[in-house]
C-alpha cells in the first residue's frame, strides 16, 4: 500500500483552507482529535501553512497600521503615504483592490495546487512548516 498517495477528500479539504484562512483546516485538525485520526503529512503541511499565512496576513496588517499611524503625523510624508494608501485600495477590477487581488490570487494558487495533490511553495513560510511538519 501506498502511504504517499493523497487522497480526494484530503485534496479537497487542503484546497478549502486556503480560501477560509485556515478555518476548514482547523476544523479537520479538531475533528482529527475527536477521532483520534493522525493526519498525514500533506494534510498538516497545508493546513498548517494556511493558518501561518493567515495569522502573518493579520499581523502584517496590524504592523503596517502602526507604521501608517505614525507616518500619518509629520508633515510631507503623510500626503505620499496617503496617496499610496489611496491608489492601493482604489477599486480596481470588479470593486476590489490591488491588495485583495492579490491576496486572493495567492490564496487561490495555493488552493488549486494543494486541489491537484502538489505541495505549494511559498519561500519562507513553506520552508518553516516544512521543518515543523516533518
Amino acid at each position: 500500500m501506498d502511504d504517499n498517495r493523497v487522497y480526494f477528500i484530503e485534496r479537497i479539504v487542503a484546497g478549502l483552507t486556503y480560501p477560509t484562512f485556515g478555518l476548514i483546516g482547523f476544523v479537520w485538525l479538531i475533528l482529527g482529535l475527536f477521532t483520534n485520526a493522525k493526519l498525514r503529512p500533506f494534510m498538516q503541511y497545508h493546513i498548517f501553512q494556511s493558518i501561518f499565512i493567515s495569522i502573518a496576513l493579520v499581523l502584517l496588517g496590524m504592523l503596517l497600521e502602526f507604521i501608517l499611524n505614525i507616518l500619518a503625523v509629520i508633515p510631507i510624508v503623510n500626503i505620499i503615504v496617503l496617496n499610496i494608501i489611496m491608489f492601493l485600495n482604489s477599486p480596481v477590477l470588479f470593486n476590489y483592490s490591488i491588495i485583495q487581488i492579490v491576496i486572493g490570487a495567492a490564496l487561490l494558487y495555493c488552493g488549486i495546487t494543494a486541489f491537484l495533490g502538489i505541495r505549494t511553495y511559498i519561500p519562507f513560510v513553506s520552508e518553516i512548516i516544512d521543518r515543523n511538519v516533518r
